[in-house]
């Protein structure tokens, strides 16, 4: 499955309490069950203004639809082409994933 990266623009998002934080997850969550098996979260990190989510999904329409249906902005898509970390340096996205599981 693809590896996105999800750029979202939020004014303020970077002070949301522990609690609004928890409800947003918790809310992604829900929306991503309800939506099967297509799309998954891996994990986001939270900036002043924006928030940068990395998804894996069958494509690119699911993480719109999963923005809508959370009525949050997807204000840019990428699809991750190639990860290069310490674990899997210069493999495709799939392969440094499956590495990282084993």
């Amino acid at each position: 499955m693809p590896l996105y990266v999800i750029e979202r623009d939020i004014p303020g998002v970077g002070n949301m309490t522990d609690e609004q934080s928890r409800q947003t997850v918790l809310a992604s969550l829900e929306v991503i069950q309800e939506m099967g098996d297509g799309i998954q979260w891996v994990q986001s990190y939270v900036v002043e203004d924006k928030i940068y989510c990395i998804y894996f999904a069958t494509d690119e329409s699911l993480i719109r639809e999963h923005a809508r249906k959370l009525d949050v902005p997807a204000n840019r898509i990428s699809e991750v082409r190639r990860m290069v970390n310490p674990h899997g340096a210069d493999k495709p996205p799939c392969e440094v994933a499956a590495a990282d599981t084993a």
